[in-house]
């Protein structure tokens, strides 16, 4: 698998260097779903927030996803870990695909490894990013 570009603002890699720090206070070393995170945030280039193209997914975007398997379709918005809530949509930065798809656009198709393989997403639309609305604090 290539590796694509990742786009993050400052305000949100801020917050998700937060969550992470915070977990190591706490004793919470060797999350594979932190290290996840960590991993993205260190390869992101970081843009203004004024700057971010209107198509990267950036926290509390409102994404449509494609399985590229099933083809299945999802809507999700991503959130931080205290908001989320899957029943609303609201899926954690720190889910695996909450992870995999922060930083990346609409058309891009993101890999991960699952205990049965590779699942593939496709971003199909970027339905709501809030530094397209004009929304950096969100």
């Amino acid at each position: 698998m290539a590796e694509r570009k990742l786009y993050l603002t400052e305000f949100d890699r801020s917050r998700l260097e937060e969550i992470i720090e915070v977990a190591e206070e706490f004793g919470d070393h060797g999350r594979k779903d932190l290290e996840s995170l960590e991993e993205e945030l260190e390869r992101a280039e970081i843009v203004p927030s004024q700057d971010m193209p209107p198509d990267v997914v950036t926290m509390n975007s409102k994404v449509v996803l494609r399985d590229v398997k099933t083809s299945e379709r999802m809507t999700y918005t991503l959130v931080f870990p205290r908001d989320a809530n899957i029943d609303t949509g609201a899926i954690s930065v720190l889910a695996p695909v909450g992870t995999a798809i922060l930083g990346y656009a609409k058309g891009d198709i993101i890999e991960w490894p699952v205990p049965s393989g590779v699942r593939s997403i496709g971003i199909e639309e970027v339905i709501y990013q809030p530094e397209a609305a004009g929304d950096y604090h969100l």
